[in-house]
C-alpha cells in the first residue's frame, strides 16, 4: 500500500457520527515499518510484553463493516501478534475513531454479547466533530463488566508526555476508565490538532511504572 490512504465517502452527518473507516473498509488503519512511521501523521507504536508471552492485538473502527456502530463486537479490521519486546507500528488516517484490545495468547476474550472483553485502548485521530483534536484513553470497563481479567496497558503521547494507564488487575489506575468511572468527565488525553505519536505498552504493571507517567 502507498502512503496515500484511501478515504471513505460519506455524507457530512454520517462522517461526524462514525468517522473515517476507509475505502475499502479498514484501509484507514495500516501497519507500517518503524523506518517510515515518522512520515505518517497519526502513529501508534505497540510494544510487546516483557514477561515472555506473545499477545494478540485487535483494532477496530467504531463502525463495523456492515455499516452499523459496534466494531468492537468481534469486527476488528486489524489483528496481529506481539512477541515479547517486539515493536509494531500502526498508522491511522484522519478522523479514524475506534479502539484496540489485547490479551495474552492467540485470541481476545469476549463477553456474553460477543464484544471484546479485555482492556481497551480508545482513540480518535484528527476528529472532525472535535475540530481536528485527537484523544485517547485506556479502559477496563469491558473486562470488569464481564468479570474477566484486567490486563495492564499504558498509552502515552510522546510529543506531549500525556499518559493514560491501568496496571494489571486494575491495581493502579491513572487517567483511565473503570466501571466505577464510566461516566467520568475529563478522563483520558486530548491532543491539539497536528501529529500524534502514541506509545502503547502491553502488559503494563507496577514494576514498569515511571513517575513521568502521571503527567496529566
Amino acid at each position: 500500500m502507498t502512503r496515500e490512504f484511501l478515504s471513505a465517502t460519506f455524507s457530512a452527518k454520517w462522517t461526524k457520527a462514525i468517522g473515517n473507516v476507509g475505502s475499502p473498509y479498514g484501509s484507514n488503519i495500516i501497519e507500517v515499518s518503524g523506518e517510515v512511521a515518522s512520515q505518517y501523521k497519526y502513529v501508534a507504536q505497540f510494544e510487546g510484553s516483557m514477561q515472555g508471552k506473545s499477545w494478540t492485538v485487535v483494532i477496530w473502527n467504531n463502525m463495523g463493516p456492515d455499516g452499523s456502530l459496534g466494531g468492537w463486537y468481534g469486527k476488528a479490521c486489524r489483528t496481529f501478534s506481539l512477541a515479547p519486546g517486539q515493536l509494531r507500528y500502526l498508522a491511522f488516517d484522519e478522523d479514524s475513531l475506534g479502539g484496540w484490545a489485547m490479551a495474552p495468547g492467540a485470541s481476545i476474550p469476549i463477553d456474553s454479547n460477543g464484544a471484546y472483553a479485555s482492556t481497551w485502548g480508545k482513540f480518535a485521530f484528527g476528529s472532525s466533530i472535535n475540530l481536528g483534536w485527537s484523544s485517547f484513553a485506556v479502559s477496563a470497563i469491558a473486562a470488569q463488566n464481564a468479570g474477566l481479567e484486567v490486563q495492564g496497558m499504558k498509552i502515552c503521547d510522546v510529543i506531549t508526555d500525556v499518559c493514560s494507564f491501568i496496571t494489571r488487575n486494575a491495581d493502579f489506575v491513572h487517567n483511565a476508565y473503570t466501571n466505577t468511572s464510566a461516566d467520568g468527565r475529563g478522563i483520558g488525553a486530548k491532543v491539539a490538532p497536528g501529529p500524534v505519536r502514541l506509545s502503547v505498552t502491553v502488559d503494563y504493571d507496577t514494576e514498569n511504572w515511571q513517575p513521568q507517567d502521571l503527567q496529566a
